[in-house]
């Protein structure tokens, strides 16, 4: 590992990761009394000190509900943040625990209850720490699930959930800096055991990271390749907000409805095609967002009615709530009756 990544965060560091919200009204900080959310909240403090007029910073602590340390580890944050003289939030996930993808579940509930908070204090982003690590993690785990380009981007600087902003100024970051900010910091910090525990997937994959660093898939080329591939996901989308367009254009005759010429559609690349038949099925549909391995096989579908009969063709599926049709030459995406109502 390179000196540099042993190195702690100065302040002038700091202040160029937080630069970007310096305007904004409140910010949540999301803090669980790892190492990585303590020194979020340490240095994202130093930095508003720092500032003759900035963002009001409100520390969130969740509390899951499934270890008992999780209260005692809430009181160290909420200790630690009455020291850098902000207001401490404690929220607990209460309810039946699924057997089954409980951290995906717990995720969701963790989002939804900062997203709560931060509209309840005026916020506009909550800022997570996700590190290097934790980017590199990701794109390992989609690689695995065989996601496309959009999964293989993995996380963005900012993404949009639940009505607010979340902010990942640390991605950046490794891990090591971190704790090397608290160690220099004279700050303690929890070591959550599940961190460690096999039965998770990324927990597994962790483990596997000194082999691949060997190999050259450190946490800082993987994040890399991530990046590389956000970029190219930014194009293809402008590309594919163009082909929208064009197609709009192309075909106006029935305003009331999401529709536009079978052939035009067929015209375009493949990868356009998918997304544009996504981002209807999406729209229209009432089941959350539609599967892509799901889409790519509708799309084949799709594909081989227009080539083989034209405007003779007749086609209905449906798809994650979305009723997709092929009829007189034309494509059409509307809502589908619930299921319970379908003959």
């Amino acid at each position: 590992m390179p000196d540099f990544d042993l190195s702690p965060i100065s302040a002038r560091e700091a202040k160029r990761l937080f630069a970007q919200w310096k305007a904004a009204p409140a910010l949540v900080l999301a803090v669980s009394g790892g190492p990585d959310s303590l020194a979020l909240m340490w240095l994202a403090a130093r930095w508003r000190r720092a500032l003759s007029r900035g963002p009001r910073l409100i520390a969130v602590t969740v509390d899951h509900g499934l270890r008992p340390e999780a209260a005692r580890e809430a009181r160290e944050v909420k200790r630690l943040a009455g020291s850098l003289d902000l207001p401490h939030r404690t929220l607990r996930w209460t309810g039946a625990k699924p057997k089954t993808g409980l951290p995906a579940a717990a995720r969701e509930a963790r989002y939804r209850l900062l997203a709560k908070a931060a509209r309840a204090s005026g916020a506009t982003h909550i800022l997570t720490a996700h590190t290097r690590d934790d980017q590199a993690e990701t794109l390992l785990m989609r690689m695995l699930r065989g996601s496309g380009i959009a999964g293989l981007a993995a996380m963005a600087r900012e993404s949009e959930r639940e009505g607010v902003w979340l902010a990942r100024p640390l991605l950046d970051v490794p891990k090591s800096r971190l704790v090397a900010t608290l160690d220099k910091a004279k700050i303690a910090f929890a070591d959550d055991p599940t961190n460690r525990d096999m039965s998770f997937t990324r927990s597994r994959l962790r483990a596997l990271m000194p082999a691949l660093a060997e190999e050259g898939g450190d946490s800082r080329n993987l994040a890399r390749l991530a990046s590389r591939l956000a970029r190219a996901n930014a194009a293809i989308e402008v590309l594919a907000d163009g082909a929208e367009r064009y197609l709009a254009v192309r075909d106006h005759d029935d305003a009331t409805r999401f529709g536009f010429d079978a052939q035009a559609f067929a015209g375009l690349p493949e990868e356009i095609r998918l997304r544009l038949l996504k981002r209807a099925i999406d729209r229209a549909g009432h089941e959350g967002p539609a599967e892509l391995g799901k889409v790519e096989a509708l799309l084949a579908v799709l594909d081989n009615a227009i080539a083989n009969g034209q405007k003779q063709s007749r086609l209905k599926q449906t798809l994650a709530g979305a009723a997709i049709s092929l009829t007189g030459g034309r494509i059409y995406v509307d809502a589908a009756p619930p299921r319970g109502s379908r003959a």
